[in-house]
């Protein structure tokens, strides 16, 4: 296997994690500021969240209810568009329902709430029930704009669930877009001693083993509908794309990924339709496409070292990838069918793309001062971000180790990227503007995160 390596661009899928770039320094500044369409720069609504009023004595209720409370406030916290209210300024009283709040206190100083975040939680015959709902503080005739009651079995896990569906009710309902509470991160984690496919919450919480492989599993991406994951393995046919089902809790047969040759870096189509994935079974690393089932696989490039595709969510009909055809690795677009090839970055370094969920941007991995020729490679490989029509381009992250594989939240909001300082791998998220970085972990090492698409 490190024969194999040894014959292939750094920058095709899987290598990066054994050849990482040695760089150093940073460049401060871009060169033309992007608007991410994030929601970030514009007026925020200041959100005050009420802890949850305990209902009965049930022994499980005190513990629910903290991770309940923890968990809502994180979910509306991280979510980019409110301005929350630290829980030290919320008056005194613990309101459990519309009938019990004072609107008044929460809309004056020092709250200054113009919404208010309610509930009522109940842990009776082994079941939680949250009553939930979002007052304006400002119309006390008819303040109402949110009212929804969500049960399931009690536990931990169920509390947090709870949660994470109310408060992306509560984002969706303020700002017309989805919250990503309810969202899944697929990761690739050495933790067990080999690389298998992991996964967790969006912020990090309940990580948890997918395959159990015992091999060499990277570049993890999930189905539009959560139902299919398609990822690169190792095994006796060499490097292969392989497919599990989320459902079946088994892999499950594709067929265009055992062909021949070494196939890397799968990716869905927006209408999980297709799969498009690198493999070098024409005699050099080309882009494939081939239908979801596995069959009807085709090629659409016809240039060596050609790798990590990534379909435009939005039209479905344009694929992002990188490609060495003038040299160094560069991020280009081209229609589903191979035409109307573009170059979007140009010079340096520049892999792992990733298209926006409005289709109007690409984040990358890109270390701009990179020159081969220069011993040690000086620069560092950090996250821009692009907008596709203009070519403008904004760096996200600055002086802080080596940055990849970054993947788009389904609301457009965050991006999730593998951070490595020191040999150590993690996985880090940020707003889509590269501020609030912070890890999602901190065991083993974690490396090419995907978000899902919902």
């Amino acid at each position: 296997m490190n024969a194999f390596f040894r014959k292939l661009p750094r920058w095709l899928p899987g290598v990066a994690l054994v050849c990482a770039l040695c760089v150093t320094g940073v460049e401060a500044g871009a060169q033309d500021q992007v608007f991410a369409g994030t929601g970030m720069g514009n007026q925020r609504i200041r959100l005050a969240a009420a802890d949850a009023k305990p209902i009965g004595n049930d022994p499980q209720t005190p513990q629910l209810k903290t991770v309940f409370d923890a968990t809502l406030f994180s979910d509306l916290s991280n979510c980019g568009v409110l301005d929350m209210v630290s829980k030290s300024m919320n008056p005194l009283a613990t309101p459990g329902s519309p009938a019990e709040i004072q609107l008044a206190q929460w809309s004056a100083a020092p709250a200054n709430a113009a919404m208010v975040a309610l509930g009522a939680l109940l842990v009776s015959n082994g079941r939680i029930t949250v009553n939930g709902w979002v007052l304006d503080a400002k119309n006390t005739g008819s303040p109402q704009v949110l009212g929804k009651q969500y049960t399931d079995n009690a536990s931990q896990d169920n509390a947090r669930a709870i949660a994470h569906r109310f408060a992306d009710d509560i984002i969706a309902r303020l700002t017309g877009i989805n919250g990503i509470a309810e969202t899944k991160i697929y990761f690739v984690s050495s933790r067990t001693g080999a690389k298998e496919i992991w996964t967790m919450d969006y912020d990090g919480q309940n990580q948890h083993i997918v395959t159990h492989i015992g091999t060499i599993s990277l570049s993890p991406r999930i189905s539009p509908d959560s139902s299919r994951l398609v990822f690169s393995s190792i095994g006796k046919e060499g490097w292969t794309i392989r497919m599990y089902s989320m459902e079946l809790g088994r892999m499950v047969g594709f067929p265009a990924g055992v062909a021949g040759g070494s196939n890397f870096s799968p990716a869905w189509a927006a209408d999980g339709s297709r799969i498009a994935f690198s493999s070098s079974r024409s005699g050099q690393s080309e882009i494939w496409v081939a239908d979801a089932s596995g069959g009807g696989a085709h090629k659409i490039t016809s240039f060596k070292n050609n790798s990590s595709p990534v379909w435009n969510p939005k039209t479905n009909a344009q694929i992002a990838w990188v490609s060495g055809r003038t040299g160094e690795p560069q991020i280009y677009t081209m229609d589903a069918d191979g035409a109307n090839v573009q170059q979007m970055t140009d010079g340096g370094y520049a892999v792992s793309p990733s298209w926006s969920p409005s289709g109007q941007y690409l984040t990358f991995a890109w270390n701009r001062k990179y020159d081969p020729k220069a011993a040690g490679a000086p620069g560092a490989q950090d996250i821009y971000i692009m907008d596709i029509a203009s070519k403008k381009w904004l760096q996200l992250t600055h002086d802080a180790g080596t940055n990849d594989f970054p993947s788009w939240s389904p609301d457009g909001r965050h991006i999730v990227f593998q951070r490595e300082i020191g040999h150590r791998s993690e996985l880090w998220t940020m707003l889509a503007d590269g501020t609030e970085q912070h890890a999602l972990t901190d065991k083993g090492a974690n490396s090419m995160p995907n978000w899902s698409w919902k």
